[in-house]
C-alpha cells in the first residue's frame, strides 16, 4: 500500500485488521473518532482520507501506549527519545495541518470584546475618573441595589416575574438598558455591559485554552503529523525535518507495527 492508496483501499485494510469502520455518523461532533478498535468519520467530512489515517495513528499509539486516550500519551515513547525540537516541530506541524488549532477566530473575537471593555471603561471615567476594574464601584453598587437592573449583572437577558399572580412579566437586555431603565446613568449602563463583556471574555479564554490543551497532546500533535505525512509528505518534512528523519526510521525498522503498511 501506498501514498495513493483511495478511501475505499484505506477502510477495506483497516476493517482487515479488525477495525470497525462508520462514515455516516456524527463522529461525537468532531471530524473522526477512535475508540478501542472502531473508527467513525463524520458523514459531514468530505475527503476523508485525513481524518481515517489520523484515527488509524491514534489506533497505532494506542497499542504502543495503553490508555493514552486519557493520558494523551507521551512524545518520549513516541519518537524513542527526549527531544525538545520534536515538540516544537510538531506544533509547527499542527498549525500547518489544522489551522483551528491556531484559535485565530477566538483570538480576533477576544481582542474585539477587550476593545469594547476599554471603550465602556472610558465612558465610565467620565463621570467617574478614579474608576478602576479592579475595585468595587461602590457608587454603581448603591444605586442598583434597589433597580431591577441588578439582575443584568449576571445574565445579558431576563425574564422577570412579579405581582401576587406572576402574572406581570418584564424582560430586560443588556441592548435596551437605557430603554428599560430611562433614568440610570450612562455610566451605570456602561458598567453593566463592561461587566457582561468581562464575562464574555473569561468564557472566550476559557475556550481558547481548552483547545490549545487538547491540540498539544502528544496523542494528537502525533496524529496529525501522521496525517500530514500522508497527505502532504513533501511540505510537512520541510517543516518538521528533525522528527521526520526520526520518524521514518522508526518506521522502517518496524516500531510503529501496521502504521508502515499504509507508507
Amino acid at each position: 500500500m501506498d501514498k495513493r492508496n483511495s478511501e475505499k483501499e484505506l477502510i477495506s485494510y483497516f476493517r482487515g485488521l479488525g477495525l470497525k469502520v462508520n462514515k455516516s455518523t456524527k463522529a461525537r461532533g468532531h471530524n473522526g473518532f477512535f475508540l478501542k478498535n472502531r473508527i467513525d468519520v463524520s458523514r459531514e467530512v468530505q475527503w476523508k482520507i485525513p481524518t481515517l489515517v489520523h484515527e488509524f495513528a491514534h489506533f497505532v499509539h494506542s497499542g504502543m501506549e495503553p490508555g493514552m486516550e486519557k493520558t494523551g500519551g507521551s512524545l518520549s515513547l513516541l519518537f524513542n527519545c527526549e527531544n525538545p525540537v520534536i515538540e516544537r516541530e510538531l506544533i509547527d506541524v499542527t498549525h500547518f495541518v489544522d489551522k483551528n488549532s491556531l484559535c485565530e477566530k477566538l483570538i480576533q473575537h477576544k481582542k474585539r470584546v477587550q476593545l469594547s471593555i476599554k471603550n465602556y471603561e472610558n465612558i465610565i471615567k467620565q463621570d467617574y475618573p478614579k474608576f478602576l476594574r479592579s475595585k468595587r464601584f461602590r457608587e454603581f453598587e448603591r444605586y442598583i441595589k434597589n433597580s431591577d437592573a441588578k439582575y443584568l449583572l449576571r445574565y445579558d437577558r431576563v425574564r422577570i416575574v412579579k405581582g401576587f399572580w406572576k402574572k406581570e412579566i418584564k424582560i430586560y437586555t443588556i441592548d435596551s438598558i437605557e430603554k428599560d431603565f430611562p433614568n440610570m446613568s450612562k455610566a451605570f449602563a456602561a458598567y453593566i455591559r463592561l461587566r457582561s463583556c468581562q464575562k464574555r471574555q473569561a468564557r472566550i479564554s476559557a475556550k481558547i485554552n481548552k483547545y490549545r490543551k487538547y491540540y498539544l497532546k502528544p496523542s494528537e500533535l502525533f496524529a496529525r503529523f501522521v496525517q500530514g505525512l500522508y497527505t502532504n509528505r513533501q511540505e510537512v518534512t520541510a517543516i518538521a525535518p528533525n522528527t521526520s528523519e526520526m520518524f521514518f526510521k522508526l518506521l522502517n525498522n518496524d516500531y510503529y507495527g501496521r502504521l508502515k503498511d499504509i507508507f
